[in-house]
């Protein structure tokens, strides 16, 4: 995992002072950061029975369905209100400033299915944690979350607990 840290681009003070800001632009530009870092996510769950794989947007989409092709599951978007055209299910989370809410169809998720959810970073954990309620309340059971990138110092794996968390990516400070 070190060579892939190595092409992720730190940015200090970024959105705003004080934040150290990991972009991950630069381990996607890379052929062979962007096909280790989907093979490192791929192994993780390799060899388990995996129905969907749900990506977060934005980000999530970029890994999921490479995630999907490989483990013979299928793609579901978690997307901002509005953007998907059939009937959703909806849920609102608190964010550190404010609400937001994330949708997915009705119909992508049903009764049993296993499901991972994907995302390039776990911070708070209140996205991660608002899509795992919106698959448990379609009947889905999360079988995994997995991430590009976890920030240690804050709270989103303690606020996941009880689930099965993977990160390729570590950072403590």
């Amino acid at each position: 995992m070190d060579q892939l840290k190595a092409l992720i681009r730190e940015v200090p003070d970024f959105p705003k002072p004080g934040i150290n800001f990991y972009d991950i632009t630069t381990l996607l530009k890379h052929p062979d950061g962007l096909r280790g870092t989907v093979d490192a996510l791929c192994a993780e769950f390799r060899g388990e029975r995996v129905d969907t794989i749900i990506g977060i947007e934005a980000r999530g989409f970029i890994f999921a369905p490479a995630m999907a092709y490989h483990l013979g599951a299928g793609f579901v978007p978690a997307r901002k209100p509005g953007k998907l055209p059939s009937e959703c299910a909806s849920i609102s989370y608190d964010l550190e400033y404010g609400q937001d809410a994330l949708q997915i169809h009705r119909d992508a998720v049903g009764s049993g299915h296993r499901v991972i959810i994907a995302d390039d970073l776990l911070a708070t954990g209140g996205t991660a944690s608002a899509v795992v309620k919106l698959v448990e309340q379609l009947g889905g059971k999360v079988i995994g979350l997995a991430f590009v990138v976890e920030l240690e110092f804050l709270p989103g794996r303690k606020r996941l607990e009880g689930y099965d968390v993977r990160s390729l990516i570590k950072y403590q400070t």
